[in-house]
């Protein structure tokens, strides 16, 4: 795509099965896992340090509105993020999707299969559930995703170290 070319970090893992095309940036220690596309042909994707995507996940993005995911942040399977913020240590749960002009403030948790619509925020440790999203306010603790985001760091060094392709 011309000059819109990912930058991927040294540190960061992106499984061979993940597409990543475009004008993308990923961050130290982020891991981008199989089947997981983020494709910035019209924008920016940002993903900061120490995040994970995982599996069967989109991330797209427009001219208008670049999609920016945090440090510390778990991204679910199969997650659509198009043109919206994920500020630093967040969770958005598997099949959740967040759209354009969004934000999920530090800390908080979209919910499994939620849906947070054009220009909706999601407050500060505050739980965003269901279709469309309601939001609970301080409903999560902070700190509450550490571990699983230690996990996914310490799984993407052991991939980027170990992962072997069977033909």
């Amino acid at each position: 795509m011309g000059d819109q070319v990912p930058k991927v970090h040294p540190d960061a893992y992106v499984h061979p099965d993940a597409v990543v095309i475009g004008s993308v940036e990923i961050g130290a220690d982020s891991t981008v896992w199989p089947g997981a596309v983020l494709r910035a042909d019209h924008g920016r994707i940002v993903i900061g340090e120490r995040t994970s995507v995982q599996d069967g996940c989109v991330l797209h993005t427009t001219a208008p509105w670049p999609t920016v995911v945090g440090d510390e942040c778990v991204i679910g399977h199969i997650v659509h993020l198009e043109g919206c913020v994920i500020e630093d240590r967040c969770l958005v749960g598997n099949g959740a999707v967040v759209m354009h002009q969004a934000v999920v403030r530090t800390g908080a948790l979209v919910g499994a299969g939620a849906v947070v619509g054009n220009r909706i925020e999601v407050p500060s440790y505050a739980m965003a559930l269901g279709v469309p999203a309601k939001i609970r306010e301080n409903a999560v603790a902070p700190g509450a995703f550490a571990e699983a985001v230690r996990s996914y760091i310490d799984n993407g060094r052991r991939f980027r170290r170990d992962l072997r392709r069977l033909d």
